[in-house]
């Protein structure tokens, strides 16, 4: 069937037209197998892309991030073919009936999520009774016998849950768990409806753009990040009261060599290490406090602090640049921190000419990846990846270019 798939692949629309439905269909059926072969192909290849760590050599958060540019998918797209590589080079491993089936073509990337799903809550020999109902049902139809067969093989229902005991309202518990900070909040009525009020506005999606198509972020993603916004704007409203007899501060410890190398890392004061780009993407808003160490490390000298981007310089940003200028962005000025276009640890000065605004997402993703800045005619002008565009054309946000508005 496959052979015949190829003839039929070159025949002309009349000659098509000549075919009898089965025979018509008997080719798409072929060309189905064909595709799910390539597609196995490929989903070892993204598995290949996040065993040797590709997402962090250029740049990007994950692999899913890295696939929405190079093929221009939408993130959901993208993380479901992720996923479905990992199952390849993990729990697929264990699932040998269903490898050999994949391997010919016979299931499709939604029949292995749902294997696996599936699978989960079953013995291994029920295995092959699941591929073979596969072999011959639609993936949601999978899950459905999944269920039944592991109700049918344990005759369990669930049992009442015990009563919560009552807890106390407004408690907050956070956990470093390695580089992340986990954060587990419950708050009362009142004071859950503000935070709702804060977040709700801050987690909106992220325009449709060209380069990162529509933001198809999970809600608790886009809640995340709102959150990560939300933070920056207390700390941008100098309204905090004072710690240790000063403003709220995050001191880093780190060589100025490693900085302007951007090597090394950095130790927070709760003994954290952050790597030394994110201490640069820091820099481009921090109050920066130079000490001077001796041989021992002994502080020598400290210096004044010095507010980088002072307000009267934000002020003429925000009336140039009017929000994010990443291209297809549309964050507003508040969502957005100013970044030094030639970096502040190269000796970038603080100044309009030498800034653009950018709002956290697209200020980490300069910092981390290829893509450069540069100002040209005083607009901030983008140039992609090599991998993105092998012309590497600039590219500006349209908003700049259609209603310039001179500071």
């Amino acid at each position: 069937m496959l052979r015949s798939c190829g003839t039929v692949e070159r025949m002309s629309e009349p000659e098509l037209r000549l075919l009898s439905t089965d025979e018509l269909l008997a080719a798409v059926v072929g060309d189905v197998a064909e595709i799910r072969v390539l597609e196995n192909r490929m989903m070892r290849k993204i598995a290949e892309l996040s065993r040797r760590g590709a997402a962090a050599e250029l740049g990007y958060r994950n692999v899913a991030h890295v696939l929405r540019h190079a093929v221009r998918w939408d993130l959901p797209t993208a993380r479901r073919w992720v996923a479905r590589a990992e199952l390849l080079s993990g729990p697929l491993l264990e699932l040998p009936v269903t490898a050999a089936a994949v391997a010919e073509g016979a299931l499709s990337g939604d029949h292995i999520s749902a294997v696996a799903e599936v699978m989960k809550e079953l013995p291994p020999e029920a295995e092959r009774s699941v591929v073979e109902f596969a072999l011959a049902h639609e993936p949601s139809a999978v899950r459905s016998f999944g269920r039944e067969l592991a109700y049918r093989l344990y005759q369990r229902d669930e049992e009442p849950g015990e009563p919560l005991p009552a807890q106390p309202a407004n408690r907050l518990r956070m956990e470093w768990k390695g580089a992340e900070l986990e954060v587990w909040a419950r708050l009362d009525k009142i004071a859950g409806a503000k935070f709702e009020a804060l977040i709700d506005p801050l987690a909106a999606p992220r325009p449709a753009t060209p380069e990162e198509g529509p933001d198809a972020r999970s809600r608790a993603e886009r809640e995340g990040d709102a959150f990560a916004d939300l933070i920056d704007l207390v700390l941008r409203a100098d309204c905090l009261p004072d710690h240790g007899g000063e403003p709220v501060t995050l001191t880093l410890t780190m060589a100025y060599a490693d900085l302007a190398a951007q090597t090394g890392l950095a130790t927070l004061d709760n003994r954290v290490r952050v790597p030394a780009p994110l201490v640069r993407r820091l820099a481009c808003n921090a109050g920066v406090i130079p000490v001077v160490l001796g041989g021992r490390s002994e502080p020598m000298d400290v210096g004044r602090k010095t507010r980088t981007f002072p307000a009267s310089i934000r002020r003429l940003l925000v009336a140039r640049d009017q929000g994010c200028t990443f291209p297809g962005c549309d964050r507003p000025p508040k969502h957005c921190d100013a970044h030094h276009v030639r970096f502040w640890s190269e000796g970038g000065e603080t100044s309009v000419g030498n800034a653009a605004l950018l709002c956290r997402h697209h200020h980490t993703l300069i910092h981390q990846s290829d893509w450069e800045v540069t100002l040209h005619d005083g607009i901030p002008t983008f140039i992609p990846p090599a991998w993105l565009d092998p012309a590497r054309v600039p590219r500006t946000n349209t908003r700049l270019r259609t209603g310039r508005h001179v500071a």
